[in-house]
């Protein structure tokens, strides 16, 4: 019912910005919240930030407050992750993952994943 394509990972310098974008597509697109997470090598899986279909509620994780943006374009279904100061520990797979409600999104337990953009922060 939903497709999710994420794009703007690449390789980046320590401090500078990144802006993901994840597009959704399918009947249901534009009913779903939508989360970013990420996994690094080794370590488990963690949730960014997650915005409700209509944008108007957003959560945020501790450690991206400050730092991290999460945006939504209500007309075109695309959800974005705007990430300032990154460092070197950012690197990782970072996926965007949707399904009906914040709080789906915040047990870690969306129904629906992208295939994930790589995020590299060299030093």
């Amino acid at each position: 019912q939903v497709q999710l394509v994420e794009s703007g990972g690449g390789l980046v310098q320590a401090g500078e910005s990144l802006k993901l974008s994840c597009t959704a597509s399918g009947r249901a697109a534009s009913s779903i919240a939508v989360g970013w997470f990420r996994q690094s090598p080794g370590k488990e899986r963690e949730l960014i930030a997650a915005i409700n279909w209509n944008a108007e509620n957003s959560y945020y994780e501790d450690s991206a407050k400050g730092r991290c943006t999460i945006s939504r374009d209500t007309a075109k279904n695309i959800v974005y992750l705007q990430m300032n100061s990154l460092k070197p520990e950012d690197t990782a797979v970072y996926y965007c993952a949707g399904d009906y409600g914040l709080g789906l999104i915040r047990s870690n337990r969306p129904d629906y994943w992208g295939q994930g953009t790589q995020v590299t922060v060299a030093s």
